[in-house]
């Protein structure tokens, strides 16, 4: 089964991103049975969602296992949707800041996720990892890629499973005495 993983480079001014640490430590060493490709995806709305679709079309995976940040969450959520906006809070690495825009002119308003997110948390919960399932990916890139890989997915017919996963911030990302921002180690 090919696997393709991806994360973030590191953005608003960190410097480490979990969810690129994590992407890199997966495809170094593979969850038994997986043939995994890690992509390293840069915060920059006009480059991020062309370089998804690109892997997915080059690599052709089973499994397509986004992955981003999420400062302020205490643990991991597995994204329920993508919604065909983008909304950022805060501009991404290029400076852009995007308002009221969709993410594919004329596409469907949402994608669900077609990963297996129930059995997936339960699968955590049996693990220890903490966990939950979210709603909505936001506005910013972290929805955009998820929909940029369901709308492509979904228009060239492929049998893909696709979803996201948000993490929370590393220990060392919280500032020294910080008693209100959660973390997890990678």
């Amino acid at each position: 089964m090919r696997l393709l993983v991806t994360g973030f480079e590191p953005f608003a001014g960190s410097p480490v991103n979990p969810s690129q640490q994590l992407a890199q430590a997966l495809a170094e060493e593979p969850p038994p049975g997986l043939h995994t490709h890690a992509l390293i995806l840069p915060v920059d709305g006009a480059a991020a969602p062309g370089m998804i679709v690109g892997a997915i079309e080059s690599q052709q995976p089973d499994l397509v296992i986004m992955m981003g940040q999420a400062t302020g969450r205490a643990v991991i959520s597995l994204e329920r949707v993508a919604i065909n906006l983008l909304d950022y809070a805060i501009p991404d690495n290029t400076g852009a800041v995007l308002v009221d825009q969709p993410v594919v002119a004329g596409g469907p308003a949402a994608y669900f996720a077609t990963l297996p997110l129930c059995a997936m948390l339960d699968a955590m919960r049996q693990a220890g990892v903490p966990g939950e399932l979210s709603l909505s990916a936001g506005a910013y890139l972290c929805n955009q890629v998820l929909y940029a890989a369901l709308h492509c997915i979904a228009c060239r017919g492929l049998s893909a499973r696709a979803g996201f996963v948000h993490l929370p911030a590393l220990p060392e990302q919280v500032p020294a005495g910080s008693t209100r921002t959660p973390s997890m180690s990678l």
